[in-house]
């Protein structure tokens, strides 16, 4: 039993100093640790460039960038002279829309003015104690009031002459009286009345203006 023990004591000795060393021979000789392995770099997408271009790439991109201003520029100023021309022809659109309505009758009502002077001249004549002549120019009468009505409900309206100055706007000269009791240049008697569409001249008076007498 004795021998027993000693022999079991020696080989746990035996196993301590192999262990001892190892030790010493693993601090003597300390073996490398393992690197954590590293995430590769992220890809670059197709296309991407990265860092800083070369200079001669940036002067093209900002010729580029400078082309494409000024190409902007030029069409933003195109697109405002498209605009104001477009306003332009809407305004002459509504201009010409409005004297379309407001001269649309010009042609009828200028063919009713010679109607007009006829049923003036035929009030002139004098009927005398005739029954049948005064019921005449009383029918004529009442016919020149209505036409008158007409005229009037569609703005025409007779253009002054006898006393006021010559205006060759309004006033057809077809003589001058020479007189003194006038001042020069004024429309002594009227021939033929004239008219007014609104503010457009329907037909000219036919006047007779005054003249200073020769001496």
């Amino acid at each position: 039993m004795e021998k027993t023990s000693k022999t079991g004591s020696q080989t746990s000795a035996t196993k301590i100093k192999a262990y001892e060393d190892v030790a010493r021979q693993t601090d003597a000789h300390p073996q490398p640790q393992e690197e954590t392995p590293q995430p590769p770099p992220p890809e670059s997408a197709p296309g991407e460039r990265t860092g800083a271009p070369p200079s001669g790439e940036a002067v093209d991109l900002a010729e580029q960038l400078a082309a494409a201003q000024a190409e902007a520029k030029t069409n933003y100023d195109r697109f405002l002279r498209t605009s104001a021309e477009l306003e332009n022809v809407r305004k002459r659109c509504d201009r010409e829309l409005r004297d379309f309505r407001r001269y649309a009758n010009e042609t009828i009502l200028k063919e009713l003015l010679p109607v007009v002077d006829t049923l003036e001249r035929a009030m002139v004549s004098d009927a005398g104690d005739d029954p049948v002549a005064r019921s005449i120019l009383e029918g004529v009468d009442l016919t020149l009031k209505e036409l008158g009505r007409v005229l009037e409900r569609f703005s025409v309206t007779p253009v002054s002459a006898v006393g006021a100055l010559f205006d060759p706007t309004f006033h057809q000269a077809v003589s001058r009286k020479e007189t003194d009791s006038h001042p020069e240049g004024t429309v002594v008697e009227e021939y033929q009345k004239g008219y007014l569409l609104h503010d457009r001249l329907l037909r000219p008076a036919m006047v007779v203006v005054a003249a200073a007498p020769a001496s």
